[in-house]
């Protein structure tokens, strides 16, 4: 495949083509970290994106990764029913998301780079299945990885390992849950140890820790930044983040910041009865980012740079 296409659950696609991007979201998640927030129905995710088109989204990067309840099926109805291109993950969650008998906690490096390349060059298995029979015709886009607060654990290591492999092999993106925005160094090292250019380094929930010394270190190495709590009062007012995004950009790194929701609570979507629902980044947020840093900086953001981080490059 040419490596100047984003992959999405209805297939390759220019990046131009992909849009207005939130690059970080859930439509199907089941996790036994979260117990009581599962939510799978494909028809209130269908109205969820349904909700955020209508604002002026165009694609989504659902990083819902190996045994967590991704829905390959389901993320291709999504797109069909809706028009938003649906960018899907392989790859594996931090620790604590995988009980002491999961298979991914026992697999050696081996065995999950090649789960991770089946997903990207074949097909997804949905959810934990491994058998070849269980193929579902879409592909993964984008290598999900992670790791826990302060620390990254043995067989995180290893799933990171595995992780870079799989973009070696496919040129995808790597996009690694930071616990609170932490290790984010000590994850770049260890990619880049194993021949990842920072360049394919994602960074999710950096703002989580709003340290715009440490942020400006990230960015200057290369590596791309991912806002994804707009929305999330519990944490700290959205205007803190705008107040982020604008200093970040001040510096020069408006090249390296992208922005998503990161709904991965039954309670945060509207179509469930929670919120702020998927239709917050545009409705909400973005128009106030625009404000603040200029139409075109916040187009950078949300087209440019996705486009960018998530077409395949070595």
């Amino acid at each position: 495949m040419p490596e100047s296409v984003v992959v999405t659950v209805l297939g390759p696609i220019a990046p131009e083509q992909l849009g207005v991007t939130d690059a970080h979201d859930h439509l199907f998640l089941r996790t036994p970290a979260l117990p009581g927030q599962e939510f799978d129905d494909a028809s209130r995710a269908i109205e969820e994106v349904g909700d955020a088109k209508r604002g002026g989204l165009q694609a989504i990067v659902e990083v819902t990764p190996i045994g967590l309840g991704r829905r390959p099926a389901g993320m291709r109805a999504v797109s069909e029913a809706t028009g938003v291109h649906v960018v899907a993950a392989t790859g594996y969650h931090r620790d604590a998301h995988y009980p002491q008998n999961h298979w991914v906690r026992e697999a050696p490096v081996e065995l999950l780079a090649q789960r991770m390349l089946t997903d990207l060059q074949d097909g997804m298995h949905p959810d934990d299945w491994l058998t070849e029979e269980s193929l579902d015709p879409a592909r993964a886009g984008v290598i999900k990885a992670g790791a826990s607060y302060q620390h990254i654990s043995r067989l995180e290591e290893r799933r990171l390992v595995a992780s870079a492999m799989g973009h070696r092999e496919t040129g995808a993106a790597i996009l690694v849950h930071t616990e609170i925005g932490t290790c984010a160094h000590q994850i770049i090292d260890l990619l880049t140890r194993e021949g990842v250019r920072p360049q394919r380094i994602i960074l999710a929930h950096l703002d989580r820790n709003p340290d715009l010394e440490l942020h400006s270190e990230v960015a200057a190495r290369g590596v791309t930044l991912e806002y994804d709590t707009p929305g999330r009062i519990k944490y700290r007012p959205d205007s803190q983040l705008i107040d982020l995004i604008e200093a970040m950009a001040a510096a020069g790194h408006i090249g390296r910041m992208l922005l998503g929701l990161d709904l991965g609570l039954r309670d945060y979507f509207r179509a469930y009865g929670g919120g702020p629902g998927l239709s917050y980044l545009m409705d909400a947020f973005v128009p106030r980012v625009r404000k603040r840093i200029g139409e075109e900086a916040a187009q950078a953001i949300l087209v440019v740079n996705a486009a960018r981080a998530f077409a395949l490059s070595r």
